[in-house]
């Protein structure tokens, strides 16, 4: 009977002890310290890096990034790609800029391009859910077709001289720290989307299809209709982000956020989201924001050019699906290196080198001139 119990105890402590070890082992765990470790070095590059009022300032760069990432962490998780939320937000932006230049208030206009980015979501829905079309193909016509409307509506031209009541919402700040109004619709955004994939059954819907999709219908998951909400919500959100852009510069080009779907869904993967869907959480991706925010302001106060700082970011999402990889061979041959591991890991320690050369290489080519 003792011997049995003493197996018992020590079967709990083996459990506890890799429990302990699989939490510690997350990867939004590595997310902190590359953002304690982005910190310190930046902090040593440049004084001016943990100036408050300079955090802030970068702070609000990073919003609009933020609002879309939301969204597009549900459909990765569900196993879909959403290309065109930066089209939708020049769409909608161009669409409010060209009302405010009719004479049209500018709430109303701000309204009327929310109503605009929930349409564009839902012909996205539409043609994903209904018609079972490939998400990467329908979003990528849409890409073109949202930016061409922007241009349609625009042309050439800036709107401009909005009220100072309308870019408050991009350029107020609160407090002696001056925390961006922006930011604090974001953290309220991110606390409402976290706790709904976390703690509701649509969220636990957007794991199990992108897990299984034909599983989950089997299952009695609404699949169509948890399709179409996220796109619609991607819609609304790029929507939001367009007006959020539109009152931080002031003006409204049709051109506006070209390439930021990108940096959006590098962010979202980088975070921890599984491309190929049914995993991740939505604080990693709010860190993998708060992370490259943290990169691009550092390396633009020691004048790397934007080249080098997407460089950065890109080696960073290689790192996020190359390190999970190598991590999850080791484990399972209890940490025993193959040769196959072991090149991977010299190729990317060597990318790393190059990169951390070609940094310092390139600072001081921009301070010579």
């Amino acid at each position: 009977m003792s011997a049995a119990s003493n197996e018992s105890d020590n079967a709990k402590i083996a459990i506890s002890r890799q429990q302990l070890r699989d939490f510690f082992l997350r990867w939004e765990w590595l997310l902190v310290v590359l953002i304690i470790l982005v910190i310190l070095v930046n902090s040593q590059l440049s004084p001016f890096f943990l100036n408050s009022r300079n955090l802030m300032r970068a702070t609000s760069d990073f919003v609009e990034m933020g609002l879309m990432i939301l969204p597009m962490v549900f459909i990765i998780i569900s196993g879909n790609i959403d290309l065109s939320v930066a089209s939708i937000l020049a769409m909608c932006a161009s669409l409010l800029g060209w009302l405010h230049i009719q004479g049209v208030n500018i709430w109303v206009a701000a309204g009327a391009a929310l109503l605009l980015g929930l349409l564009a979501g839902s012909l996205n829905g539409f043609l994903v859910a209904r018609l079972k079309l490939p998400s990467l193909v329908v979003t990528l016509g849409t890409f073109a077709f949202y930016r061409g409307m922007a241009y349609a509506l625009l042309g050439d031209q800036a709107a401009r001289d909005y009220p100072a009541s309308f870019t408050y919402l991009g350029q107020g700040t609160l407090g002696d720290i001056r925390f961006p109004v922006s930011a604090v619709l974001l953290i309220v955004l991110a606390i409402i989307f976290g706790l709904v994939l976390h703690k509701t059954v649509f969220g636990r819907y957007l794991y199990t299809i992108g897990n299984n999709e034909e599983a989950a219908r089997y299952a009695g998951v609404p699949v169509e209709r948890v399709k179409m909400t996220i796109f619609i919500l991607s819609g609304l959100m790029a929507a939001l982000a367009g007006i959020v852009i539109a009152a931080r510069f002031g003006s409204t080009r049709p051109d506006v956020g070209a390439g930021l779907e990108l940096s959006v869904i590098t962010a979202t993967v980088l975070g921890g989201i599984n491309i190929f869907g049914g995993s991740g959480t939505m604080i990693g991706a709010i860190l993998a924001l708060i992370l490259i925010g943290l990169m691009r302001f550092g390396m633009g106060l020691v004048n790397v050019q934007g080249q080098v700082q997407s460089i950065a970011v890109g080696l960073l999402l290689i790192f996020s699906i190359l390190l999970p990889n190598v991590a999850r061979q080791l484990s399972r041959r209890n940490w025993q290196v193959r040769r196959g591991t072991a090149v991977t890991a010299a190729v990317m320690l060597a990318a790393m080198a190059f990169f951390i050369w070609f940094f310092f290489w390139s600072r001081g080519f921009v301070l010579a001139q």
